[in-house]
């Protein structure tokens, strides 16, 4: 990934942040076809090895467990915020006119080794972690003991586990560095305005 040293995250906190606050993940893999994605929510735990370890399932029926059976290089991309920045949110661009559109975003991208881990305890784990996180904001939160043992027991045998010793990460936060305060904080305000709170901040806390 081309990161100019003005975007680069320089902070495993930040790169840890954006994984967890946006788990869905673009699992790049080489397979007998050639490059394929598959769209995954991970679990990541940054205690396990030197530089952490990524989880998920995927279903029995995807090829992708197969294919790297033997522990394949791997790389797992995670999109943070992001938006379209109009030139017209410059105040320097209403003085100058030399300002352009750009698309300011956040994103990791790790590297590691993937191993099929195809065992039912293991398989149910992953599912019950990734259950209590996303379910611990509803009034309600749904766990797997509030479906019957059978039809969870057959859920689980339609999925397979996967485990990702990471290598590895990198990450590049495109934030209007690069653009002078005025600007990058009326670009944040106006976001702001329109709902995207998450990029704001960040674009507010990139000159600190």
């Amino acid at each position: 990934m081309y990161i100019p040293a003005h975007f680069a995250i320089k902070h495993s906190q930040e790169l840890y942040t954006i994984i967890r606050e946006h788990p869905l993940g673009a699992l790049v893999t080489l397979g007998p076809e050639g490059l394929d994605a598959n769209h995954i929510p991970f679990e990541f735990d940054a205690s396990q090895r030197p530089h952490g370890i990524l989880t998920a399932h995927v279903a029995r029926a995807n090829p992708v467990w197969q294919q790297c059976m033997n522990g394949a290089d791997v790389m797992v991309i995670f999109r943070g915020n992001e938006s379209y920045i109009s030139p017209n949110w410059y105040p320097s661009k209403h003085e100058t006119h030399r300002q352009v559109p750009t698309w300011n975003y956040e994103v990791v991208h790790v590297y590691g080794r993937l191993t099929v881990m195809d065992e039912e305890k293991f398989v149910r784990g992953v599912v019950a972690k990734l259950t209590r996180e996303h379910e611990s904001s509803e009034p309600r939160p749904w766990k797997m003991g509030d479906s019957p043992a059978d039809y969870i027991a057959s859920m689980l045998r339609a999925i397979v586990g996967i485990e990702i010793e990471i290598k590895r990460m990198e990450g590049k936060a495109k934030l209007s560095q690069n653009r002078e305060d005025r600007d990058r904080f009326n670009a944040a305000d106006t976001l702001l305005s329109k709902g995207a709170e998450g990029l704001a901040r960040a674009m507010r806390e990139a000159g600190k």
